[in-house]
């Protein structure tokens, strides 16, 4: 799943024009994920799934203890993280967050939902090689 986070962030920066190293581009990413898996599993379904994300993905960066997850599923974090968004460890925060999130949804609901899911929020983005089987969505 990382790899296809890497895509969808890249995606999320060039629909972005985002200057930084991607970190708010991976945030978009995971905010992107949010109403369609709110609808599918519910805002509180959600919100548990990210937040398990973002427990796990502390673990490779810590600088996402700054994070808060807030009662709709949204996220928002402290300012003093704002000033760091445009770090290289930021993004690769931002990375680990997406790829958790990614990695929970092919666990819970398996890898082809999951790939169908992501190709509805970003239909224009290259995801080769990332459907079951090596064949492109």
């Amino acid at each position: 799943m990382r790899s296809l986070a890497q895509r969808l962030i890249a995606e999320e920066r060039r629909n972005g024009n985002d200057s930084d190293e991607g970190s708010r581009a991976a945030f978009r990413v995971c905010e992107k994920l949010r109403r369609p898996l709110s609808t599918f599993a519910g805002a509180a379904g959600f919100r548990s799934l990210f937040s398990r994300a973002l427990v796990l993905a502390k673990v490779e960066s810590p600088l996402l203890e700054g994070v808060q997850i807030q009662p709709d599923g949204s996220f928002g974090y402290a300012a003093e993280l704002e000033a760091q968004l445009a770090t290289e460890d930021a993004a690769r925060a931002g990375a680990a967050l997406a790829d958790q999130l990614l990695g929970l949804l092919v666990t819970f609901i398996g890898e082809a939902l999951t790939l169908r899911l992501v190709h509805d929020v970003w239909p224009k983005a290259a995801l080769k090689d990332s459907k079951p089987g090596g064949k492109s969505l």
